[in-house]
């Protein structure tokens, strides 16, 4: 079968894990499945030149960025870098001209925001790592910008959180192109987890919220993570931190920048999830076990958070035996 084309886009400071990742799972494909052709990557820079990532390392790229061109059949790849507000004018314009001519425009962190500044978000769905979402969205307004995801698809654009992320999203297109078997394969691989959806927030709960300063609401914080299935109202939670409903609320929001019932909900759904990846427990144990009491309270849970019921979820990425 003829090779896919991965058109990758290098610069000076760029991060030498969101090219290497990527690659590495598109080169993995042809390893893993040569009779499907796989993917034939090549990658570019201004003028030819080497590039020195932002650790340090040297790429040397097949070839220069100015003849390169992208097509319908081309999946183009926009790594990160560090961000300093200035961008490569090569890039952007080159981007402008051909960006849009690609089959799949993907980019990785700070990638998302070359493929903004040359307009090819406009009106789209995006993401980028988390420290600049903001920036993203104040800087480029016509670009809607979801900050909790590690990747999101819109379309043939296709934008990832930080670092690895890369490689998670590149799995997706490999399972697109060839097959949840031979996604599979890769991950295996490379020893990564391929359990991992798009709409997968970038940080657990414990990370996404603050620890709170005082410390009956950092002890609240911790029971809520060791008991998912318990009594965790607002009423329960203020009792245990010697403070009233209301007190606690307030205090638990300011302190932690999210309010107790969703902070409860990701602690929840974290855990559930976890159980449905590594477990073969049926659902309806599970609700009971994270505290929702019925499989329809999880799914509507489910749903919210990761825009999927449970049982979806089990059937993409779980790994435990069924029962």
């Amino acid at each position: 079968m003829p090779q896919r084309t991965v058109l990758v886009v290098l610069y000076d400071g760029v991060q030498s894990l969101d090219v290497t990742g990527p690659v590495e799972v598109f080169d993995g494909a042809g390893r893993c499945r040569p009779d499907d052709g796989g993917y034939a990557v090549r990658t570019v820079s201004p003028g030819g030149a080497p590039v020195r990532t932002g650790s340090g390392l040297t790429l040397v790229p097949d070839g220069d960025l100015e003849s390169a061109r992208s097509g319908p059949d081309a999946t183009l790849l926009v790594p990160g870098g560090r961000y300093t507000g200035d961008f490569e004018p090569r890039i952007t314009d080159w981007l402008r001209v051909y960006g849009g001519r690609a089959g799949r425009l993907v980019s990785v962190c700070t990638g998302g925001l070359l493929l903004a500044e040359a307009g090819l978000l406009d009106g789209r769905r995006a993401t980028t790592h988390w420290s600049v979402c903001e920036r993203m969205a104040r800087d480029y307004p016509r670009v809607a910008v979801e900050p909790d995801p590690i990747y999101v698809r819109d379309g043939p654009v296709a934008t990832s959180a930080g670092v690895t992320a890369g490689i998670d999203l590149a799995l997706a297109l490999v399972e697109e192109d060839l097959g949840r078997d031979t996604a599979l394969l890769i991950a295996r691989h490379l020893v990564v987890f391929l359990r991992r959806p798009g709409n997968q927030a970038q940080f657990s709960a414990q990370l996404a919220a603050q620890t709170a300063q005082r410390e009956p609401l950092r002890e609240v914080q911790h029971w809520i993570t060791q008991n998912p299935g318990g009594d965790l109202s607002v009423e329960a939670l203020a009792a245990r931190a010697a403070l009233s409903p209301r007190h606690f609320a307030r205090a638990f929001q300011a302190e932690t920048g999210v309010t107790p019932g969703r902070y409860v909900e990701r602690v929840r759904v974290e855990h559930a999830r976890r159980l449905l990846e590594e477990s073969g427990e049926a659902v309806s144990r599970i609700s009971r076990a994270c505290g929702y009491g019925t499989p329809e309270a999880l799914r509507r849970a489910f749903v919210r958070t990761l825009g999927q019921s449970p049982a979806e979820y089990r059937r993409r990425f779980g790994t435990a035996a069924r029962p």
